[in-house]
């Protein structure tokens, strides 16, 4: 049966009885019934109903290169003819895999010239964490088994990544984290600075990282982990004081440095990866979404030579996945990093549009409901406040951040709300000026009427 063929009441039905959302209050969702989503072209999606939007968040930070994309599925059609699946056990590899993998370290930083293949991000980061100590063990430090993470970081929703993700409500579903996680706290200068200058914060905040290798034991410590920018807690740009510092400690303690470019990665920030327009070098990085574009599933950890060399001279790594180097997901990974890289989209990023959203974006400073814009490249939030002198927010339980989603969205707009309320907004890199303008002209039409439904709530 084709999409066509059913109406969208058919489908919400078949939605409520069958599929079990991720990160959904299922019973909301089938008061309200779920929006069917059928075409994307360039920034835009349709759905079911004929409505067109703007797709402010690249479907979930991931489709970089757009919808639609002829080469991506050129690659992925003439894959599947030639061969739809091979693994990458038994000595065995396919040609996508390996020019893939080729690609990813002529991008990459110097001495990151390897790549373990995972199917996401979450993978990704569990596969992290087996490295980090596998690693550890080979060097003779079994006891160094701590990886450090920070608060509202999020590093995936599988057993591992959950646990390196400091996120209290997931964790508070599953008895997490695992032992050998702890965290420390972000470095959000607007909620944690304390009055004092922003660099002057980004090195207080780095140095909770010494605290805590202090406090655990430097022997025991294996790994720090983080985003560069954090995305999911909110698109949270740390101070130009902040890598640097925690590079500097996790050098000085012999601490591997675990770069999360899952968001960040494939020219969200203006540069291919997040560390490099934050200018540190980590021992590994874990991508996905931007890889691909969000067309095909794929994700892994771009290996330094510092572990490469050690894994790999310790006999088999007794870990992997069944379609660790997919051929098809390959392949049009292979065909999006061209893109990328041939129609110089990452650049664009970097000196064209992402310079136009952030002057965009501050246009909306002088909105009652705005506190304050926060952002890099292509990657931007929010801050909406109950009061604009005091910075004082809004109840949580008020949802005022998904009010103004869900304005946005029935005028034409897809932007993510998410705790405090922040609204979030990190389209596709091809995005136009044009584009840009939209986007600004409905999320100032949709705050003004979120400030008309708060104010009719007398809620400020």
């Amino acid at each position: 049966m084709s999409q066509s063929s059913r109406s969208t009441s058919a489908w919400q039905a078949a939605d409520t009885a069958h599929f079990i959302h991720p990160f959904t209050d299922q019973a909301e969702l089938h008061r309200n019934g779920v929006q069917i989503i059928e075409q994307g072209e360039g920034v835009w999606v349709t759905d079911s109903e004929g409505n067109r939007l703007l797709d402010g968040m690249a479907g979930l930070w991931c489709v970089n290169a757009g919808y639609g994309q002829p080469s991506l599925i050129t690659a992925a059609h003439e894959q599947l003819k030639n061969l739809a699946y091979y693994n990458a056990f038994f000595h065995t590899a396919v040609p996508a895999s390996i020019e893939l993998a080729e690609l990813l370290a002529g991008i990459s930083p110097p001495g990151m010239k390897r790549v373990y293949y995972a199917n996401s991000g979450s993978e990704g980061n569990d596969t992290v964490i087996r490295l980090v100590r596998h690693y550890w063990n080979l060097k003779g430090q079994p006891q160094r088994k701590v990886l450090i993470a920070r608060n509202l970081g999020y590093h995936g929703s599988t057993v591992g990544g959950a646990s390196l993700s400091g996120m209290p409500w997931m964790h508070a579903q599953g008895d997490l984290p695992i032992p050998g996680v702890v965290h420390i706290e972000q470095p959000h200068y607007a909620l944690l600075g304390g009055g004092i200058g922003r660099n002057e914060f980004g090195l207080r905040a780095a140095g909770w990282l010494e605290d805590k290798i202090l406090e655990v034991g430097v022997d025991k410590v294996a790994a720090f982990v983080a985003e560069p920018v954090q995305g999911a807690g909110g698109v949270v740009v740390p101070p130009e004081t902040y890598w640097p510092e925690i590079q500097r400690i996790c050098r000085k303690y012999d601490i591997l440095l675990v770069s999360d470019e899952v968001i960040c990665g494939f020219g969200r920030t203006g540069n291919w990866w997040g560390c490099q327009t934050f200018d540190y070098q980590p021992d590994l990085m874990t991508f996905a979404k931007g890889v691909t574009s969000g067309y095909i599933p794929l994700g892994g950890v771009m290996v330094g030579d510092r572990v490469a060399d050690t894994v790999e001279a310790g006999g088999e790594f007794r870990h992997g996945y069944t379609y660790s180097g997919h051929p098809v997901a390959c392949a049009v990974g292979v065909a999006n990093v061209k893109l990328l890289r041939d129609e110089g989209i990452v650049a664009r990023v970097r000196e064209d549009v992402g310079p136009y959203l952030r002057e965009a974006m501050g246009s909306l400073q002088d909105h009652p409901l705005v506190g304050y814009t926060e952002g890099v490249g292509l990657m931007w939030a929010i801050q909406l406040v109950r009061n604009r002198e005091t910075m004082e927010l809004f109840d949580d339980e008020k949802h005022v951040s998904v009010i103004c989603r869900e304005h946005a969205r029935n005028n034409g707009l897809i932007i993510r709300a998410i705790v405090s309320d922040r609204m979030i907004v990190a389209p596709p890199l091809t995005i136009t000026r044009a584009e840009i303008d939209h986007l600004i002209q409905v999320t100032r039409q949709s705050l003004d009427l979120t400030l008309q439904t708060v104010r009719d709530r007398r809620w400020m």
